[in-house]
Order: structure tokens, then C-alpha cells, then sequence
């Protein structure tokens, strides 16, 4: 049925766990990056999202932000997708992101989003 609830793995190791959804379809939850990620100091940064009701489309998208918890620097990411269900009822998840870095001036604004 395509609902988010739950533990997810990505593809580079990631892992995103989803509380229920509550009845506006919204979530939190936590985001813990794989080693692909580069990033040692990096800790189970929080998230929050929103998914459209199942009742209404049977593979519905979502979005959600995590607010990065490092140690030198202020990232958020946000991710936007969907979710699909296959013949056999195989959830997956189908995203994009942009990572936005605090910059230290508006000249420097524009290397803050990946």
C-alpha cells in the first residue's frame, strides 16, 4: 500500500526509519548516511515529511527534510519522491535531494546548494 512507516535502506547503505503516519500523512523519523557518505563525524540527524493519502493515489509521493547533525558545518537536505509498488508488492522509493550548506556571505550563496 506504499506507506513510508518503517526502516529503509538506499542503495549506498543509507538508512532512513519512519514513525506512523499521523492523520494528516505527515512523519518524523531519523537519517543515518552509509560509510559511502564520506562524512566520520556525522551522527542520526532528524527528520520530518509528508506523504499524499494512499486513498487517494495508490503510489503516492512524498517529501521530507533532514536537518544534518554535524559538528563544523549547518546542512539541510530536502528529498522529494515516490513511492512505487511492483506486481509481486515490492515497495520502493524513488527520490531526488538538494543539500544546502550554510554559506558565509550572499557572494558565497552559491556554492551552498549540491
Amino acid at each position: 500500500q506504499c506507506l513510508l512507516s518503517g526502516s529503509w535502506r538506499s542503495d549506498t547503505s543509507c538508512r532512513m526509519v519512519v514513525s506512523t503516519l499521523d492523520k494528516d500523512n505527515r512523519f518524523s523519523g531519523f537519517y543515518l548516511p552509509g560509510p559511502a557518505a564520506g562524512y566520520s563525524e556525522l551522527l542520526t540527524s532528524p527528520l520530518e515529511g509528508s506523504q499524499q493519502d494512499t486513498e487517494l493515489v495508490p503510489q503516492p509521493t512524498f517529501s521530507f527534510t533532514v536537518n544534518w547533525r554535524l559538528q563544523e558545518t549547518a546542512q539541510t537536505s530536502v528529498f522529494l519522491g515516490q513511492c512505487y509498488v511492483d506486481p509481486k508488492g515490492e515497495e520502493t522509493l524513488h527520490a531526488l535531494w538538494l543539500l544546502r550548506e550554510a554559506a558565509d556571505s550572499p557572494a558565497e550563496d552559491w556554492k551552498g546548494t549540491r
